[in-house]
C-alpha cells in the first residue's frame, strides 16, 4: 500500500481467525466494554440524563489471511465488511454459534478460496498492526454469505 490512501485489490480469502470474531460495546454509544456480560458501559450508567441501565451488543472483529496477486497478508475486518462475509450480525452469528459450536470453524471453511475486491486502508491512528478492510465485494456471482450456507447445512430456516 502506498502512501495513506486506500487501496482495491483483488483477492482471495485464505483463513479467518475464528477463535475471536466479535468484541461486545455499548449499545447506546459502541465504546468496547469488557467481555463479562454483566458487565455495563461505565459512561453511558453514569450519565446524569440516563437513568436506565444500557444494554451490549456485539461487533465483528475478524482477523481475514488474504491473497493478491503478489503477496499474502493478513488484514482485519471490522463490523460493516465483516457483515459481507457472514451475511447477519455479530450478535446473530454469535447466537447461531451457541447452537452449533463447529459454526465458526464452518464459516472458515465455508469463506476459504472465496475471491473478492477487498479496499484496504492504514488506520487512522496509523499504529495498527493490519490493515483494514474499509469495503469488501464478492467477485462470485454466486456467493452465498456464510450464515446462509450454514443454515443450508444445518438444516435451518431463516426464522428458525
Amino acid at each position: 500500500m502506498e502512501g495513506d490512501k486506500p487501496t482495491a485489490l483483488m483477492c482471495t480469502v485464505l483463513a479467518i481467525d475464528y477463535s475471536k470474531f466479535c468484541y461486545r460495546v455499548c449499545s447506546v454509544c459502541e465504546r468496547t466494554l469488557p467481555d463479562n456480560p454483566t458487565s455495563f458501559c461505565k459512561f453511558c450508567n453514569f450519565n446524569a440524563f440516563n437513568s436506565v441501565s444500557t444494554g451490549s451488543k456485539r461487533l465483528f472483529r475478524v482477523l481475514v489471511s488474504i491473497a493478491s496477486d503478489t503477496k499474502v497478508f493478513t488484514v482485519i475486518c471490522f463490523d460493516r465488511a465483516a457483515k459481507v462475509l457472514f451475511g447477519c450480525s455479530a450478535d446473530e452469528f454469535f447466537d447461531f454459534a451457541k447452537l452449533h459450536p463447529f459454526a465458526a470453524v464452518s464459516a472458515n471453511r465455508i469463506l476459504e478460496g472465496e475471491m473478492f475486491r477487498m479496499t484496504l486502508s492504514k488506520s487512522k491512528g496509523g499504529n495498527a498492526q493490519h490493515l483494514r478492510v474499509a469495503s469488501v465485494v464478492p467477485l462470485r456471482s454466486g456467493f452465498l454469505p456464510a450464515i446462509q450456507s450454514l443454515r443450508e447445512l444445518y438444516g435451518e430456516r431463516v426464522g428458525s
